[in-house]
Formats: structure tokens, sequence, C-alpha cells
């Protein structure tokens, strides 16, 4: 009979842990929090040093009833929440909830892995009271917020409004950022690109410099192309210097949860939500028959690039085995570490489980998301990549060209994996020809082209995850449901995957930076972020943090209530009328985007979908126009205008033509930033124009 109950927050967790402690434990899950502040009021007495009210939350009845009746009959009750602060809060709950009467134990793990959590039993602690105040004084920061804020927007705005100390930043950084865009003027500018010559070889330089300037030539219009290009006599240039280098490019570190979301955004197309719904999978327990269920990566909410001396060992034995000596990075330790920490990058608990070994037993998007962290840390244990770098600059009359090219002598840990990135970045294989200073080339075309400047770019998802880290806005845990929010409330809407934001949008902005001037201030959301950090380490008192908040904000809330004027949003009319009651149809914004609605609502409930023609005949009935329409995933599809006469619909564009092979229709797909038409039916390709 089991005489230890253990409480876990998942049932997946629970199921796991309790096959690694035996008969003499019964693991239960708890199902995250088991108290909260009540949803129907602010729950902090302001007046009564913000002491906060917890209630039991509602549906959780049952649950906790049997918990009790289960730590009754238990010796021991070992709490085994998370290794954070929001791990530690629900473990104090759980306490205060279970009542006095028992002997409870805080247990950690890094990792659910049989060594792991058997080491974790062995050395139980108290609940760490500092971390617990850190997630309260959070937790009532934000109730502060929200339950301040958005009872003013929705008086004054619109209901179902909300605003928050982390989702107003986000928002703020995507509305600056979109004005940016629009006050920006293009600039004109020129470049001129030679292709030479030597032997049989080619390559291409671009322009540099005049010799007679100091500094890099600016070509800002035709003019000074012109003048460049008037200078230049023949085809014969100088090669005035060669200069080769070698240049070492170390792996990235192992991932913390900001940098993994980054990267599954940019390298796998996954939302911060799905990628820290997957990684909760991968380290609650995957079933690895042979192995029983046990976690594959470690604790996925970490700011810290830490890996244990265990870790890095095997890693070291695996790179020095599959890809030789030469291919290891940092020497193995000398000794072994202690068992696990709570500050580990994310990697996975053995380097051995290769992705290969583990896809059997993963869906195809657990897969992918496991290869991609473990990937980045074995790579991160390898040796750097080593890249032989040329420069050369070649003449002709005082004009100067430039050539640079760059090869991999050594590819290390490229071998594996090389980090994504938002920009574009150089070719890694770029060899120029052999070269020596004084020798003779020939141009064979010399090209100016216009170009213009860009606007800064709008944020995906991954650089808007950047800049809140970089600016020490939120905590990893926070990212995901930030952004979650802010599209849930309509305030952005994605475009090619970067973030736009609406017009319900910029008015909150504008009312919260109006009249709440400190929410969306980067210096005091950072500088809170610091107090709550603090009160984690013992150095602040976590109702001073509170009290310093809220002796700013409360007259802010009272002016913002006596004097924000209120907002009435008019809907656009669609200039149609409604074919069922006669009223106009106005467009209206809604979860998956903007519809057209009759404005008779709620006399009348007609709606409708905005469709596009693309110009084409539908290939089916040869009737109706093709229309594009958004699915309520908001991917771009195609479908006869006719539907549900004609069930005629298609991912890729059709493009009106048909195949001169086989008569069947041809569509257009893209892959990246690269068109290609394609038959539907035969194998039949061109390239898109």
């Amino acid at each position: 009979m089991a005489d230890n109950l253990v409480i876990v927050e998942s049932p997946a967790k629970a199921k796991t842990i309790e096959k690694y402690l035996g008969k003499r434990y019964k693991v239960i899950a708890s199902m995250g929090h088991v108290r909260d502040l009540p949803r129907s009021q602010t729950g902090i007495d302001t007046e009564n040093n913000y002491e906060p009210k917890y209630i039991t939350i509602r549906g959780k009845g049952p649950l906790l009833k049997e918990l009790k009746k289960e730590a009754k009959k238990a010796k021991k009750v070992f709490l085994a929440s998370d290794p954070d602060r929001e791990g530690e809060a629900i473990a104090w709950h759980l306490s205060h909830a279970l009542g006095p009467d028992n002997d409870y134990y805080r247990v950690v793990f890094n990792e659910i892995t049989k060594d792991a959590v058997k080491e974790s039993f062995k050395t139980p602690s108290e609940i760490d009271m500092q971390l617990v105040d850190a997630q309260q004084a959070r937790r009532i920061l934000d109730r502060l917020v929200g339950y301040n804020i958005s009872p003013v927007l929705w008086k004054k705005v619109k209901k179902g409004l909300s605003a928050g100390r982390v989702q107003s930043v986000a928002l703020k950084l995507i509305i600056d950022r979109e004005n940016e865009i629009r006050k920006f003027v293009p600039e004109e500018y020129w470049s001129i690109e030679g292709t030479f010559k030597t032997g049989r070889s080619k390559f291409t330089g671009k322009f540099n410099k005049l010799a007679s300037d100091k500094q890099k030539t600016k070509l800002q219009n035709k003019d000074d192309v012109d003048k460049v290009m008037a200078q230049i006599k023949g085809s014969d240039f100088n090669i005035d210097s060669v200069e080769k280098k070698e240049k070492k490019r170390n792996p990235a570190q192992p991932f913390t949860t900001s940098s993994l979301q980054q990267e599954a955004a940019r390298k796998l197309n996954y939302k911060a939500r799905k990628t820290m719904m997957l990684a909760q999978q991968l380290y609650e327990g995957i079933d690895i028959k042979k192995e029983g269920t046990v976690g594959l990566i470690t604790y996925m909410r970490t700011d810290s690039t830490r890996i244990s001396n265990t870790a890095k060992d095997e890693a070291y034995d695996l790179i020095e085995s599959t890809y030789g000596k030469e291919f290891t990075g940092t020497q193995k330790s000398a000794a072994k570490a202690a068992a696990q920490d709570a500050h580990e990058a994310v990697r996975p608990t053995s380097a051995k489980r290769t992705p290969d070994n583990m896809k059997q037993y993963l869906s195809r998007d657990q897969h992918r998301l496991y290869k991609l962290i473990w990937d980045r840390f074995i790579a991160s244990q390898m040796a750097p990549a080593i890249l032989d770098t040329v420069k050369i600059d070649l003449s002709n009359n005082g004009v100067l060209f430039r050539s640079t090219g760059q090869t991999i002598k050594f590819k290390g840990f490229m071998q594996i994996y090389i980090e994504g990135t938002d920009d574009t970045e150089d070719d890694l294989n770029s060899k120029l020809p052999e070269m020596n200073e004084g020798e003779t080339v020939t141009s064979e075309k010399i090209e100016p082209a216009q170009h213009y400047t860009q606007p800064p770019p709008r944020f995906t998802e991954a650089r808007l995850v950047k800049t809140l880290e970089e600016s020490g806005i939120g905590r990893p845990s926070t990212y995901a449901p930030t952004i979650d929010t802010i599209q849930k409330r309509n305030y952005v809407r994605m475009d090619q995957k970067r973030f736009i934001p609406t017009e319900i949008g910029e008015i909150v902005n504008e009312q919260v930076v109006e009249y709440f001037p400190d929410i969306i201030d980067i210096a005091f959301t950072r500088n809170m972020e610091e107090s709550l950090d603090s009160v984690a380490d013992g150095n602040k008192e976590w109702r001073q943090v509170i009290d310093e908040f809220y002796k700013g904000f409360s007259p802010q809330v009272d002016r913002a209530e006596a004097e924000m004027e209120k907002i009435e949003i008019k809907d656009e009319p669609v200039g149609e009328d409604c074919e069922k009651c006669g009223s106009p149809m106005v467009y209206k914004m809604g979860r998956y985007g903007k519809f057209m609605a009759c404005s008779n609502f709620p006399d009348c409930r007609n709606t409708k979908a905005i469709v596009k023609e693309i110009g084409v005949k539908c290939p089916t009935c040869k009737e109706g126009e093709v229309v594009e329409r958004k699915s309520k995933r908001n991917r771009i599809f195609f479908g006869c205008e006719r539907y549900p006469e004609c069930d005629f619909v298609s991912w890729d564009r059709p493009i009106g033509r048909n195949c001169p092979k086989c008569e069947h229709h041809l569509v257009e797909t893209k892959k990246g930033k690269k068109a290609q038409v394609k038959c539907t039916n035969c194998e039949y390709k061109e390239d898109a124009s």
C-alpha cells in the first residue's frame, strides 16, 4: 500500500513519475493551480496591505476533496510541481488548500528521468517562499492592471477589450513599428556590379569607392553613377590587393525558452503557443517501449544556457564516436556534477536518444521540435567551424571595386546545425578563383542598378519575442500567452507571418499611452521585472513592490475614468444591401478576421465572407469565378463562387491556362520566395513569370 502521496500538475507527468517511484508512492495530478484570485472581482484588498483573497478554482472542488482524502492516509506529502516560480506557487497553494495537518516536502527536478526523479526524492526541501512571493507579486500586479484598466476600456471604447503589463508593451512595439513604416520616405541609391574574368574563371565584384575619396563613395543618383562609369577606361582591372584570412564561427548556445520559440518560428513555422505545448509533452514523458515512459527534454521554461557536466560528457562521447575527435568542442569535465539544478538550458535528457531513434515514438510535430532541440544542443558542444575568407580589391583608373568570397575549410558544428535568422545571410560557400596581387583581370560587363531604401520590417513572432526579451519585458513563460492575447482581442492581425495593428488595437494603444504611460514604458516595465527578481532573491519585500507601483497607478485610473472620452467605433459600410432585409451591410471584425454582416443586427443575423475575385474562371464548372477565401486558421485558399453547387477548391492559385500536355488546369505554387507553375494532373512544370 502507498504511504507517500506525490502531487504534480498534469496526468502525463503523474503517469511518468509513478512508474519510477514504485508501489509505495501514489501520484496524483492537481491539474495546475487549485487556488486563485476570484474572477468576479479584483480580489486584492488595497486598503489592507494588498492582502490577496484566494478561493478554490471553480470545478476543482471534487479534485481537492480527493487530494485531502489521500493526504490524510499518507505519512508524507511530496509536492513535485515544476521547478520555477509558478511551480513553487502551485506547491504553496496546495499546502494551504490541503491544510496544516500534513508533513509537506518539496521536490524539484529539471528533467523527468528515472535517475533525476529518484535523486530529488532523496533530498527533499521546504517550499521556497521567496519564489512564491515573487509569483504572488507578479499575479497581483497583473490583476491590478488588468482589472482596473479593462473596465475603463469597456466603458469608453468597446466591450471585451483588455490591457496588461506585457501585452500593452508588445502592442505598442508593433504600432510604433507601423508608424515608422508609414512615415518612412524611400531614398534613392545606386550600386554598380561588375563581372570579371581571369583565365577561364568568372567572378563578381561591387564598386567600393573612388581612389580620390577617403570614405566609401556614395552613389545617390544617376549623375553620381555616370561620373564613375565615365572614369572607367577600357576593360582591364588591376588586382591591387589580395587579403586572405581564416575566420572561426562559433556554435550558438543551447536553447533558452525564448531562443527556442524564436528558432521554432523561423525554422518550423510554429507559433510560440504551439512550441510550448509540444515542449511540455516532450518534457512530461513519451512512451518509449523498452525504456517505458521517459521525459525527452529538460524543463522548457528557463533563461539559462548552462549545461550540466554529465550532459556535456555524454554529448562529447557521441560527437567523438559519430564525427571524430576533431569535431568535439570543450574538453570532457574532470568531475561529475551533482545530479540536477533548476537552471539548465533546454536540452535532450540523453544525447543517445537521437531524433532518428525517437521518430517512431513521436508525432510529426513532436519529432520536428525534438530534432531542433537535439541538433542545437549537440552543435553547441562541437568545435567551431573554420572559414577561409578572401577580399580582393581591383581598380581601373582610380575606380575601386571589391570582391569577397569564403569557403568552409572545416565544418565543425555546421555538420549538424546552423542557427536561423530573420535576415538574409551571406552565402557560406562563395569561392573566388585564385588570383595574385599585380595581376590583370578583364571586365565582361559593368552594370549599374537603381535601388530605394526599404522601411524597417514588421515584427514576425520570432522578432517580437527577441525584442521583448532584449528589452527585459516579461519572462519566458509570458511570451506565448501575450502573443495569443493581442491576436484574440483583434489588436493585431497576421499578414505573411508579420504583425499588423488593427484599428481597435491602435485606439486601445492611444488611450493607454495617454492615460497609463508607465504601463507601456519599457524602462518602467523592465525595472518592475528586476524588482520581481529581487523578491525571488530575497532582497525585496513583495508588498513593497506592489505599493511602489500602486501609489502611482491608482491616480492614473481615477483620471482615466474622469477624463477619457467615449469613443464610438463606426462600422465601415460595404456599399451593398443585405439580401435578406434590405439594410446596409457593414464590415465587422471577428475571431478569424473581417467579414460582412447586416447592420440591422440582432434583428437580422445575415453574415457573408469577404471574397476576392482573381480574374480566373472556375476550371471545374466553367461558369463561376474563382475567388480567394480564408480558412479558420487564416490560410488563403481558392474556390468557386458557386459553392456549394460547384465544389472546386485549391490551396494553390489557378492561373487560367491549361497544361500544354494533358489539358488539365495549371496552378501557381510557392515555396519560400520562389514561385512555379505546375499541372494539377501530370508532371508538367514551368517557371512563374
